[in-house]
Parts: structure tokens; C-alpha cells; sequence
């Protein structure tokens, strides 16, 4: 027997000019929620939008796609023809039935174990580990970034596995503590995160203990204690985003200790050249893995 429908999704394309206006005017008129996304995505005229913090974006599309979710007893297609009139437009209509769905199921259903390298798993909590004796990786992102699942992190993980790197490790920018928690798996003596997300360090927290991990996890956005305030370490790991890495340049390399190892991710591989420029100052870079368009910089300072 079908599940009843809870809900109402009605998706409309509008150009951009119009999509700003018809979704307020949806809104208003009692959507719960309206979305707007390129109606060509998957398509030789899909247009990506990218965005980094200090950067202007304009996120429109020539042609955009609205889904606006109604209530199911609400009359969905006179409330968008009546928005659409007000405001002189025509709009290509769609409705379908939204039924009620377990999301924290549907969610954790798109996450499954993840070989990275060598012994090395990704292993979600609400699943068995597929290798008990492997280095399965425990992991439940909850709101902070960090899967396992993104190529710049998959890299990260990967470079760990290859290095296994027995000193102490930085990562900056640490999410759910992925990184940090890979590098004390494989062997790091001492690890220690930070992030701006306060709900990243808790994140970062509760998979160390679930991985029985001795880690410290700090917000970047406050004075960290003493002795992190001043301390250098082995390995600085950063996988952030290109704006970030640019203006971090000093404060990441002034983090490493002479020999150590800088490891830099979450830029496009076009963003690759930029980057060593911006770091040469200090150290070397080179490009040391790229994946579906991402790379990984690595570099060593100097002794």
C-alpha cells in the first residue's frame, strides 16, 4: 500500500530575473519551503556556481528551477498560477506527491562504509565494520563537514595512509575530525584540531571518543590554551578552500616545526599554480594528487 502524501512539492522554471520574486510571492502565500537550483544541471548548459568566504557570488541561472513544498491539503496549483499572475509571468508547472519518509533512515542510507587505502576504512556508526581488522575509522559527520566521501578528503586520508606520519599532527580546519582522527589511527603521537564551527568540535569530540582516540579539538575563533597557542607540530594539515589557504599562508607555515610536512587541500586544480606562488615565501609546494578536479599540495620546510 503507497504511503499517504504528507506534502507537495511543486517545481517551477522561471528565468532568473523571476525567480527571486516568484519565491518570496510563494512564501508568502504559504510555502513551507522554496529551493532554487539550475534547471539545466547534468546538461552542457549547466552553469556551476562557485563560493568562498571574501568572495562575491551571484547564485542565478539563466534558467532556474523552484521547488516549493506545500502542505498536501493546500490547492497547490491555483496558489502558484496566482503568484505567477501577480507578478506577469507564465510558469512551467510540476506537482508530485511528497510522502512521509523516515529522513534520518534516507539520510544514513547514502552514507556506506568507504575503503580510502591500504588497511584504512571509513566506517559510518550505524554500520558494521565490512573488515574487523582493518583501520576502520568510526565516523558520524552529524552537521560538521567531513566524510570521507569528498575527493580533497579522500586525498588527505590517503596521503596519511601512504606517510603514516609517528609525530604530531595539526588539522586545521578539522570538521568532523576525519584527518586528526586518521593520523592518530595510523600512528600520529599526538593530534590536535581546530575549526570556527563550534558544532565541528563537538562533532570532532564525540568521534574521537567513539574511536577511543586521545585528540584535542579546539574553536579556532577563541585564544587557544597554552600550550597550543604557540605550538608547532610535524605535519600541519589544511583542507579548507582556496581564499582561506591564501590568507592563512603565514599563520599555517608559522605552525610548522623545520622538516614539516604542510599539506594543503580544498582548492581546484586550475587554483594549484596561485597557491604554490602564494607559499613559496616559506617552503615548496608541489601538486601531489589530483582527483576529479581537485588537488593536493604538498610541501616540507625547510631545515
Amino acid at each position: 500500500m503507497a504511503a499517504q502524501a504528507t506534502w507537495v512539492s511543486a517545481r517551477i522554471i522561471a528565468d532568473a530575473q523571476q525567480a527571486d520574486a516568484l519565491g518570496d510571492a510563494l512564501m508568502e502565500a504559504g510555502a513551507l519551503s522554496v529551493t532554487v537550483e539550475d534547471a539545466d544541471a547534468g546538461t552542457p548548459e549547466e552553469t556551476p556556481q562557485y563560493g568562498e568566504p571574501g568572495m562575491e557570488t551571484q547564485l542565478v541561472w539563466a534558467r532556474s528551477v523552484l521547488s516549493a513544498l506545500f502542505d498536501a491539503d493546500q490547492p497547490v496549483a491555483e496558489i502558484v498560477a496566482e503568484c505567477a499572475s501577480a507578478l506577469g509571468l507564465q510558469a512551467e508547472l510540476t506537482i508530485e506527491d511528497v510522502p512521509e519518509t523516515d529522513w534520518v533512515r534516507a539520510t544514513q542510507a547514502q552514507f556506506e562504509p568507504i575503503p580510502i587505502a591500504g588497511p584504512l576504512w571509513i566506517v559510518p556508526t550505524w554500520h558494521t565494520p565490512p573488515q574487523a581488522d582493518a583501520i576502520n575509522l568510526i565516523l558520524d559527520p552529524g552537521l560538521a563537514f567531513g566524510t570521507g566521501s569528498h575527493p580533497t578528503t579522500r586525498m588527505c586520508l590517503q596521503w596519511l595512509v601512504r606517510e603514516r606520519p609517528n609525530g604530531s599532527v595539526l588539522d586545521y580546519g578539522c570538521g568532523s575530525g576525519i584527518l586528526a582522527i586518521a593520523a592518530a589511527k595510523l600512528g600520529a603521537s599526538e593530534v590536535v584540531g581546530v575549526d570556527i564551527d563550534p558544532q565541528a568540535v563537538r562533532s570532532a569530540h564525540d568521534n574521537a571518543d567513539a574511536n577511543s582516540v586521545e585528540a584535542a579539538f579546539f574553536d579556532a575563533s577563541q585564544t587557544l590554551p597554552t600550550p597550543y597557542d604557540e605550538q608547532k607540530y610535524d605535519v600541519v594539515l589544511a583542507n579548507i578552500l582556496a581564499n582561506p589557504l591564501r590568507v592563512l599562508a603565514p599563520a599555517l607555515t608559522a605552525r610548522l616545526k623545520p622538516g614539516a610536512s604542510l599539506v594543503l587541500a580544498g582548492l581546484l586544480a586550475e587554483q594549484a599554480e596561485e597557491l604554490i606562488g602564494i607559499y613559496s615565501p616559506w617552503l615548496t609546494l608541489h601538486v601531489d594528487d589530483t582527483q576529479e578536479g581537485w588537488s593536493l599540495l604538498v610541501g616540507t620546510l625547510p631545515q
